[in-house]
């Protein structure tokens, strides 16, 4: 009697079991042929507004993402031509009148790079001024200079990263001066701080000349100001020269 019992449950139970079988097949077979259909579909799409989108977008598109040059203008320094300089007002003992203090290095190396709307490519675009071979008139104040203000050891190098110009467009030109604004991040013993250059150019056919400047305060670059018994005062402004030959870099 048992044995009858028991093979009746099994027999319930394996219907059941083969019931929900079924229900779970009349089911999942939709919802996959739903899901790889709404993929197909995807993709499809997809693929349809990569065909819509112009040719010359996707280009720049990915040319952006993977970081390719756009340079349309290049410039370099020349091998001859550039000097880099500060001037600094001050009032030395025994004198009557102040004079300014000039320093000078020969040591400027630098790139500036645009685009074919003549904007800066700030990523292609530097200019290093070796600080540690300043020289003035007298050793004293280089050595000063070079050991308590700049700290030269430390930091041997001044550089300007070029952002924007103002007043300057492509083509340039092919003769003749022009002044226009070089606006830049200027970084001076470990400290950068946006700068604002107003730059005279004279244009020739193989190359530019010219004289950028800018000027700052000690404070701005976290600088103590000079404070020694031969100098009376010493202005709070620094002023920075570039004088720059510049011709086109060599094609890669």
């Amino acid at each position: 009697m048992y044995s009858g019992i028991a093979k009746a449950r099994l027999a319930v139970q394996r219907s059941a079991a083969y019931m929900r079988m079924m229900v779970m097949k009349r089911f999942m077979i939709p919802a996959a042929a739903l899901v790889l259909f709404g993929g197909a579909y995807a993709c499809q799409q997809a693929d349809d507004a990569e065909a819509r989108t112009p040719r010359a977008s996707r280009q720049a598109s990915q040319a952006a993402v993977a970081g390719e040059s756009k340079a349309a203008v290049r410039y370099v320094t020349a091998s001859e031509g550039n000097a880099a300089r500060y001037r600094i007002r001050e009032q030395l003992v025994g004198l009557d009148l102040p004079n300014d203090a000039v320093g000078e290095t020969k040591n400027v190396s630098g790139v500036i790079a645009a685009d074919a709307s003549g904007k800066v490519i700030p990523a292609e675009s530097k200019f290093t001024v070796d600080v540690s071979t300043l020289v003035s008139d007298k050793q004293r104040r280089d050595r000063f200079v070079g050991g308590r203000v700049l700290e030269t050891e430390q930091f041997p190098t001044v550089t300007l990263v070029p952002t924007s110009i103002r007043g300057l467009t492509l083509p340039l030109p092919k003769s003749g001066a022009k002044s226009f604004e070089l606006l830049g991040n200027l970084t001076v013993r470990g400290s950068t701080r946006p700068t604002t250059w107003k730059v005279t150019a004279q244009f020739q056919s193989d190359r530019m000349k010219g004289t950028a400047a800018t000027a700052f305060t000690f404070d701005d670059f976290s600088i103590q100001q000079p404070r020694v018994p031969v100098v009376l005062s010493v202005a709070d402004t620094i002023k920075l020269e570039i004088d720059f030959t510049m011709v086109p870099a060599p094609a890669k």
